[in-house]
């Protein structure tokens, strides 16, 4: 019987696409962002086991909510492309009844994308960096995999909107960010592009894992220069 790791569920999400959502974090990522926020999320084993037709029973007590705010289901992680077997049934499920799905992913997974965006309405796509150097800065990962999973998204022509975080000393130089909006404009059927400002709102769980903190005397981004960034470059 196919389950699927599930570290968490957020059931009334606002800022993981469009209306009232609920979020699913699967277990799992090979990713090492520098300013990861979820460490406890890179196993792939540990959490809570679901099978695709109990998690989306789960799902289904929200569709009121959903209708009302043009909501739906966000699978996000760890990287929920990691467990693609899982996630695909679930979404074909979730699709069968009429739930809007939302992939919020940096593309780093084991493949069969095409059939995974079959049954995808929107991806929040996760850009650490545009450039291999970067991407292998940030993530301490080669950009291959990422760059696949975008070229599946062009093939089927999926709807995206683009992520960027902003940290200081690592991605908040004002070039960076004007080469990034140029990398952009090359995707098509992005709907909308956010930055999104470095927190250290994760932080703790680092030592509580026992783990060194890889921006310890970084501090937080400035959310008005953000948004000052935010205006200014991508024009909202």
């Amino acid at each position: 019987m196919l389950k699927g790791n599930v570290h968490s569920i957020e059931s009334m999400g606002l800022v993981d696409g469009p209306g009232i959502r609920v979020v699913v974090f699967l277990q799992g990522c090979a990713l090492r962002c520098k300013y990861c926020h979820n460490p406890d999320t890179w196993s792939a084993s540990g959490g809570e086991e679901y099978t695709p037709e109990e998690l989306v029973k789960k799902i289904e007590r929200f569709k009121t909510y959903f209708a009302s705010s043009g909501g739906g289901v966000t699978f996000s992680g760890g990287e929920p492309l990691r467990q693609p077997e899982f996630l695909l049934e679930t979404l074909k499920l979730c699709k069968s009844k009429g739930i809007n799905t939302c992939i919020d992913t940096a593309g780093y997974g084991f493949g069969n994308y095409d059939e995974i965006l079959k049954y995808t309405d929107l991806v929040l796509f996760d850009i650490k960096h545009f450039t291999p150097e970067g991407y292998k800065n940030v993530t301490l990962m080669n950009i291959d995999e990422s760059l696949k999973f975008l070229e599946a998204m062009k093939r089927n022509n999926t709807k995206m909107w683009i992520r960027h975080v902003v940290v200081p000393g690592l991605t908040d130089d004002i070039e960076h960010l004007k080469e990034l909006k140029k990398y952009i404009d090359k995707i098509p059927n992005v709907e909308k592009v956010e930055l999104l400002p470095y927190h250290l709102l994760g932080a703790n769980k680092y030592e509580v894992l026992g783990l060194k903190y890889p921006l310890e005397n970084v501090e937080a981004a400035d959310k008005e220069l953000i948004k000052k960034y935010q205006k200014e470059i991508f024009g909202y």
